[in-house]
């Protein structure tokens, strides 16, 4: 079985169609990815979830991607790689002042976006990292959220849609304190936290779950919060 975590990505950018194309494409690839549309957008992400590499746009509306690389330069212990229109010396130059680790002009070939990946997430050891929580206990399930798997009394792994294991890793992040709606969307691909989509996922979630949709003990309802999931350490008290 898979020890490892997935790396997790976060793409910053206020076009919608290229947010979306890199989400998919990524997960598709094997990260795990959460989306935001812009400066403000990141700031609750990186505030709510942790993250192993950020994707961003340079021309922003409000914070600019150089602003906010500055940010997560002063702030985090995380690479940044740029995405930019723009590919003269003085972009590339202003890029690595700020602290980027790389820089990516569009447009760009997919196949070289995973390579500069992978390889800032060699040089910086985030390549393959322990998993940070292991298997959860969630009623009668066992989640493994390295492998993002769900697993019932018998050993069997349940088959889950991908919003469903998406939702389920986001929430196994904070096993026991409520996930914001921005979190939950944002690992949907989706740029808002209060799109009807999220209720009818997480209602499809408990379903699966065999969670009472009147009285939820395993994904509950934390009003003006969001979302939290009842889970424990396998092994745990």
């Amino acid at each position: 079985m898979n020890t490892l975590a997935k790396p997790h990505i976060l793409v910053v950018d206020d076009d919608d169609r290229i947010r979306q194309l890199l989400t998919r494409y990524l997960s598709q690839q094997g990260y795990w990815v959460s989306a935001a549309p812009d400066g403000a957008g990141a700031r609750t992400q990186m505030n709510m979830l942790r993250f192993d590499l950020a994707i961003l746009d340079v021309m922003m509306p409000g914070e600019s991607g150089l602003d906010l690389a500055r940010f997560i330069r002063k702030t985090r212990e995380m690479p940044v790689l740029m995405l930019t229109a723009m590919g003269d010396s003085a972009d590339r130059i202003a890029g690595l002042e700020a602290g980027v680790d790389d820089y990516l002009p569009k447009p760009f070939e997919p196949r070289e976006l995973l390579l500069r990946i992978a390889a800032i997430l060699r040089r910086t050891g985030q390549a393959e990292k322990p998993a940070t929580a292991g298997r959860l206990v969630i009623g009668p399930w066992v989640f493994d959220i390295a492998a993002r798997c769900l697993y019932d009394q018998q050993g069997q792994a349940v088959a889950l849609t991908g919003n469903e294991v998406a939702l389920l890793t986001v929430l196994a992040e904070k096993p026991g304190l409520p996930v914001r709606r921005e979190a939950l969307a944002a690992s949907l691909g989706l740029s808002g936290g209060s799109d009807r989509t999220i209720d009818v996922q997480v209602t499809r979630l408990r379903r699966k779950l065999g969670d009472d949709p009147k009285l939820p003990m395993m994904v509950q309802t934390v009003r003006g919060q969001g979302y939290l999931l009842r889970a424990t350490a396998e092994g745990g008290a």
